[in-house]
């Protein structure tokens, strides 16, 4: 089976047999599907449990598969989201994780993986206290959704910077790719900054912005090389905010809460977000759940799902940019 190549999502995650039960009806399994899951049991991290990168891919009827940039799973190999359970440690919030069910050619469970969406600490004790279905398809969404932050400054039709919470469906907006473009929808949500929803400050001047950019770790922001610095063969690229992080000028800023905003539009465009090329909502099976029901019946014969972001530039990958001078040398190669 050949495996999708369009959206691709790289999340940590944990087999199952490092999550296991310490007290209560299970004792002694690993973590399970929903069915078998049993509320109060108590759970943790083996002591040489670690988060490895589950390449996560959809295909066009929204089923999921194993991408073939994966360290967990077999590439190509079908992928379930079971359900979203909630965790319960013994001191902090709490926190909520994907179950995700691997299944072999016969469609029998391979593989079960805990896809948390907050740090998790190794033995640490985590008490189950929720486990659910419906809400797991929009949860993984959250996740996949590229956003940015209440104050972000977009770049109307007319040149005028506008704060993103201040932005309604009609709104005409300046795009890089296609000039003015009317907003579809805007959605916005508020998350625990924390893990992967934790968001990525690229500081003001990093990248020629104009002022701090802070937006999802997915993110990709686009770049025109006018040299090619990193030696990519092309002078669009397109660039995820996770894959900048420093330490220094692009950082991570980790707790409290963050509001995401997400802008829609048609089709995928790259718009000006505090001056800088940025990319909009991506539209595919594993991100529309993002959208309310509503929201998605009323405008979906307008959009088109499916698109590919390589339409904007070449997606580097984080091997090209792991030198301490990949952000600095994305910046020369622009401004050169």
């Amino acid at each position: 089976m050949s495996t999708p190549d369009r959206a691709i999502q790289s999340i940590p995650a944990y087999p199952a047999d490092q999550f296991q039960v310490e007290i209560g009806a299970n004792m002694g399994d690993g973590l399970s599907v929903m069915d078998e899951l049993i509320l109060d049991d108590i759970y943790q991290l083996s002591p040489t449990a670690h988060a490895k990168r589950l390449g996560l891919a959809s295909g066009a009827d929204g089923s999921f598969y194993i991408a073939q940039d994966t360290e967990l799973g077999i590439a190509g190999a079908q992928l379930h989201l079971d359900c979203v359970v909630t965790l319960m440690p013994n001191a902090g919030n709490n926190i909520e994780a994907l179950v995700m069910v691997e299944v072999d050619h016969e469609g029998l469970i391979a593989a079960i993986y805990l896809v948390p969406m907050a740090p998790m600490g190794i033995q640490q004790s985590y008490t189950l206290v929720r486990a659910e279905q419906d809400s797991a398809r929009r949860k993984l969404a959250q996740m996949a959704c590229v956003s940015f932050t209440r104050g972000t400054r977009i770049t109307m039709a007319t040149g005028a910077q506008k704060p993103i919470e201040d932005l309604k469906p009609g709104d005409r907006i300046l795009t890089r790719d296609e000039g003015v473009q009317e907003l579809r929808w805007i959605g916005q949500t508020t998350s625990r900054a924390v893990g992967r929803m934790a968001p990525v400050l690229i500081r003001a001047g990093v990248l020629n912005n104009a002022a701090d950019l802070l937006v999802s770790p997915d993110h990709r922001l686009m770049v025109y090389q006018r040299h090619d610095e990193l030696g990519t063969g092309s002078p669009e690229l397109l660039v995820r905010a996770r894959d900048l992080v420093n330490g220094d000028s692009v950082v991570v800023q980790d707790g409290g809460f963050v509001d995401y905003f997400q802008l829609l539009f048609d089709r995928h465009h790259i718009v000006y977000a505090e001056g800088i090329a940025a990319e909009s909502l991506f539209l595919d099976p594993m991100t529309q759940s993002a959208l309310p029901d509503e929201i998605l019946d009323r405008i979906s014969p307008t959009l088109e799902i499916g698109q590919r972001r390589d339409a904007h530039g070449i997606e580097v990958q984080k091997s090209l940019l792991d030198r301490p001078d990949a952000v600095s040398l994305l910046k020369r190669a622009s401004l050169r």
